[in-house]
């Protein structure tokens, strides 16, 4: 026998055996934190009703569904959330000097003394870099999916990869400058000791025929299907609560939230759509 031979077919043959069990681990993996594109997974009844609707689903529908409990938290005043040796100066002395208009859309919101190139969200070092000496706990926070309107860009507090959807932080732009900022800032406080994780419904499950006869628009398309957290209810005392949600995000910029545990709706109907994004204002 040529065991010179021999040798090396055994050594490819564990080199071949590797690398398919490599790629079969790759290939389970990759199952279990990619979303599924596929449509098919919603049940017939679903898709007969988007079908009768004319309703479309051009984002996928994850396939997570964790262990997960209610956050308690309370809110930090937001005139303590700025850093006071060199952030924001006080808003109504300084409006004109920032540029920042004195209407309605810009109540509460705290000008920059520098205004800041507003591409710099696109880019998340360059943003802690410019602007994590001014506003608290910035890196706490990520940009959200539809990302901006005409006059702002929107971040949302994050826990454990997930957002919280009521908590953000809103950078008002004009002229391509960050000029002025709104911020939701929070303390986490320990939960309920007695409660504990429970499982979510996947949102293939979720998302149910009368959720599609009752809250999507005809014709609309479904761009994106999130896990985060969201008020229930705000609470008229220090501490607040948010549960996990399926958030149903529309082309056109409306949404709708489903409780994750049970998969009811939390809103009435599609909150309405945010403004066309328009950089160069």
């Amino acid at each position: 026998m040529d065991w010179g031979r021999a040798k090396s077919v055994l050594i490819l043959a564990f080199l071949l055996l590797n690398l398919l069990l490599g790629y079969q681990l790759w290939s389970d993996v990759r199952e279990r934190v990619q979303p599924s594109s596929n449509p098919a997974e919603l049940s017939p009844d679903t898709l007969e009703a988007m079908k009768a609707k004319g309703i479309e689903l051009s984002g996928s529908i994850p396939k997570e569904t964790p262990e997960l409990h209610d956050l308690t938290y309370r809110y930090v005043d937001r005139e303590a959330s700025g850093v006071a040796s060199e952030g924001a100066a006080d808003s109504k002395q300084n409006a004109g000097e920032s540029g920042l208009p004195d209407s309605d859309p810009y109540a509460g919101v705290i000008p920059l003394q520098t205004p800041v190139d507003s591409r710099v969200v696109f880019q998340r070092e360059e943003l802690l870099e410019a602007l994590g000496g001014v506003i608290a706990e910035l890196d706490q926070y990520e940009m959200d999916t539809p990302g901006f309107d005409d006059l702002k860009f929107v971040l949302y507090r994050m826990v454990d990869g997930r957002p919280m959807f009521n908590v953000r932080i809103e950078l008002f732009y004009r002229n391509q400058q960050i000029i002025g900022y709104r911020q939701d800032q929070i303390k986490l406080l320990p939960g309920d000791q007695q409660q504990r994780p429970q499982p979510i419904l996947p949102a293939s499950r979720a998302i149910r025929p009368e959720i599609i006869e009752k809250y999507v628009p005809e014709g609309a398309s479904i761009k994106e299907i999130r896990l985060g957290y969201k008020e229930v209810q705000l609470f008229d005392s220090d501490t607040q609560v948010s549960t996990p949600s399926w958030r149903i995000l529309l082309e056109d910029g409306g949404v709708i939230y489903l409780q994750a545990y049970s998969g009811e709706v939390l809103t009435d109907k599609p909150q309405p759509p945010a403004a066309s994004p328009d950089a160069s204002r």
